[in-house]
């Protein structure tokens, strides 16, 4: 399977797929924004951002499209076989890709591309772009933030916003992540929280309590977006 899935073909098909899917889901469904204003400023003005939200919902993701389009947006992406058909879908919606994964001990190339990708990471944001990543993806554990994007905004010195995604009706997927589809027509929600800062002299153990704290307040996010759509948590 996974030999499948690094073809050429078919990464482009479920780019072409998945790309078409998400540009549907924004132009079908109702989305209601909670709480937006607090992210109007950074939308507005020459600061840079990272946003955030969970692996689960990039099927809705579009839903903050039209607020990340104004400014000069990136998404962190896996070079992972599954990323590479997510990074095709997001580069069809105008959100060009920076890929980035964890390298293993001893792995020097993969350790180079690693730097190389967080710093062109960092220089996006610190010069006035935004970042869109997924904290828990791409293997999770879920709901959880890994302390990659909490690094990018330390070392940049810009925002950070957590975006709660829920729709409803929506097929929910036993998987890690809890993957969500919305239906064509349906209701969905965004709820903003924000602008939070990681301290520029924050060391390993500041880094672990702000995930905690952060995980926590954006899976209330997500949580609330759910009720305003009515759907009960999975």
């Amino acid at each position: 399977m996974k030999g499948l899935l690094r073809h050429r073909a078919v990464q482009t098909l479920l780019g072409w797929l998945l790309g078409g899917y998400i540009r549907m889901i924004l132009a079908t469904v109702r989305w209601r924004h909670e709480n937006l204003d607090c992210v109007e400023p950074v939308l507005a003005g020459q600061a840079g951002a990272v946003a955030l939200f969970w692996h689960g919902r990039i099927p809705l993701c579009l839903a903050i499209a039209p607020q990340w389009w104004r400014k000069r947006t990136k998404a962190l992406i896996s070079p992972s076989a599954d990323g590479e058909f997510i990074a095709r879908a997001l580069a069809m919606a105008r959100f060009p890709a920076i890929r980035i994964s964890t390298a293993k001990p001893g792995d020097t190339a993969k350790a180079r591309q690693a730097v190389a990708a967080f710093r062109e990471a960092v220089a996006h944001v610190a010069g006035g772009g935004a970042l869109v990543v997924t904290p828990d993806g791409p293997r999770g554990p879920g709901e959880v933030i890994a302390p990659g994007a909490l690094q990018i905004a330390r070392r940049s010195g810009q925002p950070v916003f957590l975006i709660g995604i829920a729709a409803a009706p929506a097929f929910q997927f036993d998987t890690w992540d809890q993957v969500m589809f919305a239906a064509p027509f349906g209701r969905g929600a965004v709820v903003w929280d924000g602008p939070l800062y990681v301290p520029p002299q924050a060391d390993e153990a500041a880094i672990a309590g702000l995930i905690a704290d952060w995980s926590g307040r954006l899976s209330a996010a997500t949580r609330r977006a759910e009720a305003l759509v009515g759907r009960r948590p999975h």
